[in-house]
C-alpha cells in the first residue's frame, strides 16, 4: 500500500496496491500501480479476479461478462457513492473520470488508468476537512467495514481507505456506529399550513405568453441564453389558450399541440403555465410519461428561479409513492443490521444517500440507478413504499416523510411535474390531493391513450390478489415482514368500536380465499387451495389448452367464452367470497369516514388525515378493486360488456410463468381519462411532436389525434396548433430500407449490424420487436465491435436498467447500444452520442386479443398503419435534436410499406437500398472528409 500524506496531518491517503482490471467482450487489460500492463484473455481475467483483490468498476456487470459469480474486489462505484452520495455519474470509466474532472480515457488501457486515478481523486476529496458531510462518514465507515462486532466476514473492502482518508483508522470515538445510520433524527419537519384558497380566473394572452417565454429565453443556465425561434413563440401563443377561463362546465379548454422536433416546445408551455400559476396563485401540472423529461423539464424551470431556494417552494416534481424511500422501512432495515450484518455495506451507502438526497425519490432523481445491481434490491428498492402499507400519521416519521413532504409542497407550488399515471390515479380517486388542479400540460402526448389503458384496467391475476391478501392479512407463517396487514394499521383507529372490530375481524376471515404464499407451485402443480386459486388454475388450463403456440418463451392468452369444465363455477364461487370480503371494507371504510364528521371537534389533524387517507385504500381496493374484479367474474363465459374486451393470460418472463389471470381493459381507454382529468380540468394541453399521424391528409391526421388523447370524447372542440420544425431534415437526414438481407436469416441480421455500426464509428442504436433477436445479434457483433474499439452494450444482456444504459451510451460519443421499446421511448441523446438508428423489423402493434378489439373499433389496417406510424415517427425523431445534429436511420426489413413513409418528414426520401449501399451511404454522410 502506499501512503501519501495530505495537508490535515491527521488525515492520510492509504492507496489500495491493487491492480486495476477492465474486461471487454473478448480480451481484459490489467494494470498494476506500478504501471506494468498486461492484455489477458477473459479465462485468465476470471482467474484474476477470484484470486486477488483488484480495482474495478460495476463489480456486478464485470462478473456478469467474466461469467464470476463470487469474488472480492474494491469497486469504485461503491467507493463514488459513499464520497458524493446523490451525485450523478454514469457507471463507466469515461464515466468516472468526467464527474471528478479527470482526463478522459481513451482505451481499454486509458480506463485502467482512470480507475487508479479515480481511487486517488475519492480519497483525496474524502480528506478534505472542508468537505461537507451530511452524515458521519467515519461512522458508517467503521461498521461497514466490520466495526461494532456486526460485520465481521462482510468487510467493506474500502473501509480502512476511507477511514485514513477521514484521519480515523481506529474508527469513532467510543466505537459506537450504529446509532449513525439513523439519519432520519437529522431531518427537519415539516409543519402544517392553512389550506390554499383556489386559484383566480385571470387569463393569459398570446401576448402575455410571448413576452414571458422572451424572458425566459434570456436567462442563463449555466453562463448560456437560449436562442429567440419564431416558432417558439407561435406555439407559446397558441397553448396560452388554456390558460384562459373556461365557458363550458365539465369540459376545459382544450388545446392539441403538436410542436415538431427543435421548436423548445418544453419553455414554449411553461411561459403562459408559469404566468397563469403567479397570477392566479394556482397550480399547473405539467404530466409527462418518461422519468427522464420529468427532470429535463425541472433543469429548464433553473432559468425561472436561480435561487435553489425558491425553486424548491415554487418547483416540484411529483411521483407515486412506491417511487419514495420509506423512512420506517430505512429503520427497520437499520434495527436488523446486528443480526443480518451481510447488509451493512449495501445500507451504509443508503443512509449516506438518505442524508444528502433532494427529495427521497429512488425512480430518476438523485438515486444511483446502478446502486441496486451492485449491493442488492434487498436492501436498497425495497426500502420505497411499494406495497401500500403507509400508516400515515401513525408512523414515528410522519413530519420527516418524503412522501408526504412532497404532497405538502406540491400544493402551495406554482409548477408540480408528475406523470401520466399519478394524474389519472389522483383524477379518478382524489389521491393525495385537497384539491385537485384545474390547469394540465400533458407533454409525451401520444402516450395518453398508453397511460389511460394502463391506469383504468383490471387485472384478476394472481399477483394482484395475493398482494391484496397481504396488504389485508400482513407477514403469514411466522415471518418477519414490515407486512402489518390491515388489523394493525386501523386497530387504534377502530379501538372501542365493537362493530368495527367485527368488520376488521370479518375482512381478516374474507381474505384467506385469495392466494397465499407459493400459490405459483400450487397452481403448476394443479393443488391450487381456495377460491382464488381453484379459479387461478381453471384458468391456467384454459389457457394452456387453447392458446397459440403454447410452447412459447412469450406470454400466452386466450378468450374467456366456452369456459373449459369447473372454470364458470370457479368463477361463480370466486365473485361470492369477494362480496364477502368487499361489504365489511366498504363498510369499515364508512364508519371510519363517519368519525370525521361525528367527532369533528375533537380529533387532532394528524388523526384526520390518517383516516382520510386510510378510507381511500379501503375504498380504492375494496369498492374500486373488487367491484371491478367481481364485474369480470360475472362475465366468464358469456358476451363482454359493451366498451370492454377480456381475456385469459400467462404471463412469462424468459419462458418461466410469471402470473396468470383474467384481464379486462377499455376499448378505447380515453373514455375514463375524459370522464375524470377532463371533467375537472379548466384547461388543458396535450402535446408532443407526434401527436398527428402521417397520411399526408390534414383532417385524417388529426382525426387520429383526438382518438388517442380523448379530445374525440370532449363536449368542446380543441384549438388545434402545429408548429413544424425548424431543422432542416433532408438536409441533415437519410432515411433507407435494406432490401438484400433476410428478416429471418438471423447471421445475416446480425452482419447488417455490425457493417452499419462500423460504418458508423458507433453512436449508433438498434431497436428490436423481439428480445430473443437481440440477444442472438448482440452475442454476434460484441467481439468485432469491440476489436473495432466500439463498446456494445444490451437491454436484456447488460443487466442494468433502461435508464442506466441510456446514460452509458449518452455519455460515450463511440458506444453502441441494442435495446427494445422502452429505449426508444426513453433515450434523449443530443449530439454525435446518437447519430444512426437500425430498426430490425417494421414495428407493427402485437397481434394479441386486445389489439385486434381495437383494430375493429378504430378503422382496421388504418389502426395498424397508425400505431407503425408513430413508434417510427418516435424513434426518428431520438436522431436530431439540434440543429447541427445529423443521422441516419435504416430498417432492415425489405416488407416495409410505402404507405408508412409519412412517419419521416417532409422532404426526407425513403431510399430502398442494398446493404453495401446503405453501409457506404452511412460511412461517407456520418463521417465526411
Amino acid at each position: 500500500m502506499d501512503i501519501v500524506q495530505s495537508s490535515a496531518p491527521t488525515r492520510r491517503l492509504l492507496l489500495p496496491d491493487a491492480p486495476a482490471l477492465v474486461a471487454g467482450a473478448r480480451k481484459a487489460v490489467w494494470l498494476t500501480s506500478d504501471g506494468e500492463v498486461d492484455t489477458i484473455d477473459l479465462g485468465e481475467a476470471r482467474l484474476r479476479l477470484q484470486r486477488d483483490v483488484l480495482l474495478v468498476c460495476h463489480a456486478k456487470a464485470l462478473g456478469r461478462r467474466l461469467n464470476a459469480d463470487r469474488f472480492t474486489a474494491l469497486d469504485l462505484l461503491e467507493l463514488f457513492a459513499f464520497v458524493h452520495p446523490a451525485r450523478f455519474v454514469v457507471p463507466t470509466p469515461r464515466g468516472l473520470a468526467e464527474a471528478l474532472g479527470l482526463p478522459k480515457p481513451d482505451g481499454a488501457e486509458d480506463d485502467a488508468l482512470t480507475l487508479i486515478r479515480a481511487t486517488r481523486q475519492l480519497l483525496t476529496d474524502l480528506s478534505d476537512p472542508d468537505f461537507e458531510e451530511k452524515s458521519d462518514p467515519v461512522a458508517i465507515a467503521w461498521f461497514m467495514g466490520g466495526g461494532g462486532g456486526g460485520s465481521q466476514g462482510y468487510s467493506w473492502p474500502w473501509a480502512s481507505f476511507a477511514l485514513s482518508a477521514l484521519g480515523a483508522p481506529n474508527g469513532p470515538p467510543g466505537r459506537r456506529a450504529l446509532g449513525a445510520f439513523q439519519v432520519w433524527k437529522a431531518m427537519p419537519e415539516w409543519e402544517d399550513e392553512a389550506p390554499e384558497p383556489p386559484p383566480g380566473q385571470l387569463p393569459v394572452h398570446a401576448n402575455d405568453a410571448r413576452r414571458r417565454l422572451a424572458d425566459l429565453l434570456q436567462a442563463s443556465i449555466l453562463g448560456k441564453v437560449a436562442e429567440p425561434r419564431p416558432q417558439q413563440s407561435d406555439y407559446a401563443s397558441a397553448v396560452s389558450t388554456a390558460f384562459t377561463p373556461r365557458a363550458n362546465p365539465g369540459t376545459p379548454n382544450l388545446v392539441l399541440a403538436e410542436a415538431g422536433t427543435g421548436v423548445g416546445k418544453t419553455l414554449g408551455y411553461l411561459a403562459p403555465a408559469s404566468l397563469w400559476a403567479e397570477r392566479n396563485r394556482g397550480t399547473v401540472w405539467i404530466s409527462t410519461y418518461t422519468r427522464n423529461l420529468q427532470h429535463q423539464i425541472d433543469g429548464e424551470l433553473d432559468r425561472l428561479h436561480t435561487d435553489p431556494a425558491v425553486k424548491s417552494r415554487k418547483v416540484v416534481l411529483r411521483k407515486g409513492r412506491e417511487n419514495y424511500l420509506c423512512l420506517l422501512n430505512l429503520e427497520e432495515a437499520v434495527a436488523s443490521l446486528p443480526s443480518q450484518p451481510m447488509y451493512a455495506t449495501a445500507l451504509g451507502l443508503m443512509v449516506r444517500w438518505v442524508a444528502a438526497t433532494r427529495d427521497g425519490d429512488m425512480q430518476g432523481g438523485d438515486f444511483p440507478g446502478w446502486l441496486p445491481d451492485l449491493v442488492g434490491r434487498a436492501r436498497t428498492m425495497t426500502l420505497a413504499d411499494r406495497r401500500g402499507e403507509c400508516i400515515f400519521s401513525a408512523c414515528q416519521h410522519y413530519r420527516k416523510c418524503f412522501i408526504e413532504n412532497t404532497i405538502r409542497r406540491a400544493r402551495k407550488a406554482d409548477i408540480v411535474i408528475a406523470n401520466h399515471a399519478l394524474v389519472m390515479i389522483q383524477a379518478a380517486l382524489g389521491g393525495d390531493e385537497a384539491a385537485l388542479p384545474t390547469r394540465y400540460v400533458f407533454d409525451e402526448g401520444h402516450h395518453v391513450f398508453d397511460a389511460a389503458d394502463s391506469a383504468f384496467a383490471g387485472h384478476l391475476t394472481a399477483q394482484e390478489t395475493s398482494e391484496l391478501r397481504r396488504w389485508l392479512l400482513g407477514a403469514e407463517g411466522g415471518r418477519t415482514s414490515r407486512a402489518r396487514g390491515i388489523k394493525r394499521r386501523v386497530e387504534d383507529l377502530v379501538a372501542g368500536d365493537e362493530e368495527g372490530l367485527a368488520m376488521v375481524d370479518a375482512i381478516v376471515h374474507a381474505a384467506r380465499a385469495l392466494p397465499g404464499e407459493g400459490w405459483g407451485n400450487r397452481l403448476i402443480d394443479e393443488m391450487g387451495t381456495g377460491p382464488a386459486e381453484i379459479f387461478l388454475l381453471m384458468v391456467r388450463r384454459q389457457v394452456h389448452a387453447r392458446a397459440h403456440g403454447r410452447d412459447s418463451f412469450y406470454s400466452l392468452e386466450t378468450e374467456t367464452i366456452e369456459p373449459v369444465e369447473g372454470l364458470a363455477a370457479a368463477a361463480q364461487e370466486l365473485e361470492k367470497a369477494l362480496g364477502r370480503l368487499q361489504t365489511p371494507l366498504e363498510h369499515l371504510a364508512n364508519r371510519l369516514a363517519a368519525r370525521l364528521d361525528n367527532e369533528a371537534a375533537e380529533l387532532d389533524s394528524d388523526t384526520r388525515r390518517r383516516i382520510e387517507a386510510v378510507c381511500r385504500s379501503l375504498q380504492r381496493r375494496g369498492s374500486v378493486t373488487l367491484k371491478g374484479w367481481r364485474d369480470m367474474l360475472k362475465c366468464v363465459g358469456q358476451l363482454t360488456s359493451p366498451g370492454f374486451v377480456d381475456w385469459f393470460g400467462i404471463e412469462r418472463q424468459d419462458g418461466r410463468d410469471m402470473d396468470v389471470g383474467m384481464y379486462r381493459h377499455y376499448v378505447d381507454p380515453t373514455i375514463p381519462f375524459v370522464a375524470t382529468v377532463g371533467s375537472q380540468a379548466h384547461g388543458m394541453v396535450v402535446t408532443s411532436a407526434t401527436l398527428t399521424d402521417g397520411t399526408g391528409d390534414v383532417e385524417q391526421d388529426w382525426l387520429a389525434a383526438s382518438v388517442r388523447t380523448g379530445a374525440v370524447h370532449m363536449a368542446w372542440p380543441a384549438l388545434r396548433a402545429s408548429v413544424p420544425s425548424p431543422f432542416d431534415y433532408p438536409a441533415r437526414t437519410r432515411v433507407m430500407v435494406v432490401n438484400d438481407v433476410r428478416k429471418d436469416d438471423l447471421v445475416q441480421v446480425a452482419a447488417a449490424y455490425r457493417e452499419l455500426f462500423l460504418a458508423a464509428g458507433g453512436g449508433a442504436l438498434g431497436l428490436f420487436t423481439a428480445i430473443s433477436r437481440l440477444r442472438g445479434v448482440y452475442q454476434r457483433i460484441a467481439e468485432p465491435l469491440e476489436l473495432a474499439g466500439l463498446p456494445l452494450y444490451g437491454q436484456h444482456v447488460d443487466g442494468l436498467d433502461v435508464s442506466t444504459l441510456i446514460d452509458i451510451f449518452r455519455g460515450e460519443e463511440q458506444a453502441c447500444l441494442l435495446g427494445t421499446d422502452a429505449v426508444r421511448d426513453g433515450v434523449d441523446v443530443p449530439g454525435r452520442s446518437l447519430r444512426l438508428i437500425v430498426f430490425d423489423r417494421v414495428p407493427w402493434p402485437r397481434p394479441d386479443i386486445l389489439h385486434r378489439a381495437r383494430r375493429e373499433a378504430f378503422g382496421g389496417k388504418r389502426y395498424d398503419d397508425m400505431i407503425t406510424r408513430l413508434r417510427l415517427k418516435q424513434a426518428f425523431g431520438r436522431l436530431v435534436r439540434r440543429a447541427d445534429d445529423t443521422g441516419v436511420f435504416v430498417l432492415l426489413d425489405p416488407m416495409m410499406p410505402s404507405r408508412l413513409a409519412g412517419a419521416f418528414p417532409e422532404g426526407v426520401e425513403m431510399q430502398r437500398v442494398g446493404l453495401a449501399e446503405a453501409v457506404r451511404v452511412t460511412r461517407e454522410f456520418l463521417n465526411p472528409g
